[in-house]
């Protein structure tokens, strides 16, 4: 190893282009990063908490660099060490694509761990900074040794079709006061409470961005209360490697990493898997205006897609900028991050967003079969994860049903979201989209060689009103964003039963929870993965808030004196959960034959569906075979009762009803094994809005 000079103490080699980032090796580390344009490229090592640097070391272009990665082994420096880059372009061409600042001092994209920032809905400073200045680049890099132990974990690797995935918001869960948790909003406190999350019965997490942002970016105020309001979500990620820090207790020096481990490590001895909803199609270095953490000031026209005249961003995201996705760079940063979280974090998956621009360009076009997604969907570390896709962008391509897969990729439903809540709601010329969804939508996956299990479908997510918001409002009420109710979609198929906002009118809120149920009872027994969000099984309202993004409070989070409120919600979720796991019948692994005796459609007569316009009513038969019984499904959006004949079932078996929502609680629905038997065995009475279950037995 080539010896080149000592700066104080320590001493400095070529180094090594591979791996990327800094890995420790002996009694040093080996600092790679790439700059294509850059010609000055400065290691810069700090100490714990001052804002100078204890050493700058300039690399040479001839001795620390391979092609278009700088890189330097350093002796006297290890785990623990904080560092960053400056980086420098001499020349003047193409200026406009460049935005090379010496003065910043740059995250490291490959970097595991950041320091500062510890604690949330801190604005961080350092000893010195300026306190006047509201975002420096006071954020170091440190280097990570990874020692910990597993034990014997493994990926649990639960087929998708089997999966029951519950959405939530790593803070938001156990932020509020009544969680009653040792360490409220983090990832500790979510490990206090994997006895709730196994009761319910969901078989992954999928936890909303919990890679690095500042959540003090934003510049919102709340008009009702003059308080700032915060980048809650965390769609604004400035590093893909580092777990968020501040949703730590043990939040410092790499602590943030050994108890995200110790939450993926507790959920796999419960049999929960994780996923990540990871956000690879923009940063928060935003448009020509916004700060350079990292990707802007190490090689601008590589990381982003730019306009090669004048430099400003393509913005497909609705963020400022998109991240070059099909770029061979940064095609291997996104493919070396994903496989970083599922070999040294042991996650189970991804939830991409805004997916569809992985699919563009270097120019924005859209890519017919995108490397990258090709890449992801056959790479052989990630040959057992979930990948699923939000499979849409902000600048209007969706590709629900159409979005490349190579057989791998699942997708986000949006419009099972849409064609159920019409349904349940009411509307007219919705029975025969009913049916596709039930069926896992057919039409839109079994042409791309795909299966039911590719659809993940959903009534609501973290984007939107809430189960309890969707039968309480009929439009949007965002004004706490500060925004003057302009942000968030004004398209919910929502409807608020008659009422707007809570009521004391007992029958509305009947009609409510009988509605909520309704939702839930046809999403787990439909063909495909159900997502329900969290919250959603205790009636968690957001007032009326479709876009809470920015509501850090009681808004944004899991209030668990719900779960004693709304015991009846929950209780439906969690026998609905434990009645899809028994049924075979209701995760296939491939698309029924509707030409066999698998699956028939009646309406108010055997036989004979109503797929008329004005239709609000269908019913569903699945024969089960051998000792699986039969599941009989009767939906009533109508707004008057309707008899419903019901067909025979299997030889030999009588019907015994599972579920009516119409019927108040305990008895809208039965505990698995006490299904009531039906003196009536041939017709059935289906209440107004509401959904009946039947099984033989």
């Amino acid at each position: 190893m080539l010896y080149l000079k000592r700066i104080g103490n320590l001493e400095v080699f070529r180094g090594s282009p591979l791996p990327m980032g800094a890995t420790v090796k002996g009694d040093g580390v080996n600092f790679a990063i790439f700059s294509k344009h850059a010609t000055s490229v400065t290691l810069v090592v700090f100490a714990s908490g001052v804002r100078e640097p204890v050493a700058e070391i300039p690399l040479h272009p001839c001795f620390n660099k391979t092609g278009d990665v700088w890189h330097v082994f350093v002796r006297g420096v290890g785990v623990q060490t904080r560092y960053g880059y400056r980086m420098e372009r001499d020349v003047d061409d193409m200026y406009p694509i460049h935005r090379y600042n010496p003065d910043n001092i740059l995250l490291d994209p490959y970097a595991t761990a950041l320091t500062g920032a510890s604690t949330w809905g801190k604005i961080y400073k350092r000893r010195g900074d300026d306190p006047g200045e509201a975002f420096a680049n006071t954020r170091r890099c440190l280097v990570i040794e990874d020692d910990y132990d597993w034990e014997y974990d493994k990926p649990l690797e639960i087929p998708l079709r089997d999966s029951i995935i519950y959405e939530m918001h790593v803070r938001g869960f156990t932020a509020h006061q009544s969680s009653a948790v040792s360490a409220p909003g983090t990832y500790a406190g979510i490990i206090e409470k994997i006895p709730y999350l196994k009761e319910l019965g969901v078989t992954a997490v999928e936890l909303l961005p919990i890679a690095e942002f500042e959540e003090m970016d934003s510049d919102r105020i709340d008009p009702s209360t003059g308080q700032r309001l915060k980048n809650f979500w965390g769609y604004q990620p400035i590093s893909f490697f580092a777990p968020k820090a501040s949703y730590a207790a043990d939040s410092k020096n790499g602590g943030q990493l050994r108890e995200f481990k110790n939450m993926v490590r507790k959920m796999h001895e419960a049999n929960i898997e994780v996923i990540l909803d990871v956000v690879f199609n923009h940063t928060a270095e935003g448009n020509e205006m916004g700060p350079s953490f990292s990707f802007k000031g190490i090689d601008n026209s590589t990381y982003y897609i730019v306009d090669p005249i004048d430099g400003h961003y393509h913005n497909y995201s609705g963020c400022g900028n998109t991240l070059n996705c099909n770029h061979p760079v940064v095609r291997n940063v996104i493919l070396d991050c994903l496989r970083f979280w599922v070999m040294e974090m042991h996650v189970d998956g991804f939830r991409f967003d805004l997916a569809s621009i992985l699919g563009r360009g270097r120019k924005g076009e859209v890519l017919r079969d995108p490397p990258l997604l090709e890449r992801i969907a056959a790479d052989p570390i990630l040959a057992n994860t979930k990948l699923i896709a939000e499979a849409w962008d902000a600048a209007g391509l969706y590709q629900v049903g159409t979005f490349p897969n190579w057989g791998r990729w699942a997708e986000w439903n949006g419009k099972f979201r849409d064609d159920i809540r019409r349904f349940v709601r009411g509307e007219s010329g919705m029975v025969n989209h009913l049916t596709a969804r039930l069926m896992g939508s057919p039409e839109m996956y079994k042409e791309s060689n795909r299966e039911p299990w590719h659809s993940i479908n959903f009534v609501t997510s973290h984007d939107g009103f809430t189960l309890n918001d969707l039968v309480s409002y009929n439009g949007k009420h965002n004004d706490n964003n500060g925004e003057q109710n302009r942000d968030g979609t004004d398209e919910n198929f929502s409807w608020d039963c008659g009422w707007k906002g809570p009521t004391n009118n007992a029958d509305v809120n009947q009609l409510r929870r009988q509605q909520m149920k309704n939702f839930a009872t046809l999403m787990f027994i439909s063909h495909g993965v159900p997502m329900l969000l969290a919250g959603d099984e205790i009636a968690r309202t957001q007032n009326g808030n479709n876009n809470a993004y920015c509501q850090d409070n009681e808004l944004g989070w899991f209030n668990w004196d719900l779960t004693k409120t709304n015991s009846d919600i929950f209780r439906f979720f969690k026998l609905m959960i434990q009645f899809r796991k028994q049924h075979q019948l209701l995760r296939p692994d491939s698309f029924l034959d509707e030409d066999t005796t698998s699956v028939s459609w009646h309406g108010i007569k055997v036989g004979k569906p109503d797929l008329s316009n004005d239709s609000r009513s269908i019913a569903m038969l699945l024969c089960g075979e051998g000792q699986q019984g039969d599941i009989y499904m009767a939906a009533n959006a109508y707004w008057e009762p309707l008899d419903f004949a019901v067909p025979k079932p299997f030889t030999g078996k009588r019907w015994f009803r599972f579920v009516d929502t119409a019927q108040e609680h305990p008895f809208d629905i039965t505990e698995i094994g006490n299904e009531v038997f039906m003196n009536d065995q041939y017709n059935y009475k289906v209440w107004p809005r509401s959904v009946v279950i039947l099984v033989s037995k």
